[in-house]
């Protein structure tokens, strides 16, 4: 068997193949957070699908606009992870503070909170 990990870096999506082990499929569809939170520069945004299908991953600020899209595209089944640098779709720095990011696909929405601090 094989898998496929999808990581979005500052200069684009990059893919890692994964030849280890068995994919497991999860049972829900599901944003699973960020780690490190708090954090600088960069945190890992994971979620998890039951199905395939079409992935919106958007952060918003905490006045509720969105500052960076970093997914809007079909994704496989199974746990995916991207990162974010914590820049808006300009990729200009932005400051410290709260920030929200808004997954869906499908039928399942799901928003966390982040800290940013510089």
């Amino acid at each position: 068997t094989w898998g496929l990990n999808l990581v979005l870096a500052a200069d684009g999506v990059t893919a890692n193949e994964d030849s280890g082990g068995p994919t497991v499929i999860p049972a829900v569809t599901r944003l699973l957070g960020n780690v490190p939170n708090p954090f600088n520069p960069r945190t890992e945004l994971a979620f998890e699908l039951a199905t395939p299908g079409h992935v919106s991953l958007v952060i918003h600020d905490a006045r509720g606009r969105a500052v960076r899209s970093l997914v809007n595209q079909a994704w496989p089944a199974g746990r995916h992870s991207v990162s974010w640098y914590g820049r808006n779709d300009d990729g200009a720095s932005l400051g410290s503070g709260t920030y929200f990011v808004r997954f869906a696909s499908g039928e399942s929405v799901d928003v966390h909170k982040m800290t940013l601090l510089r």
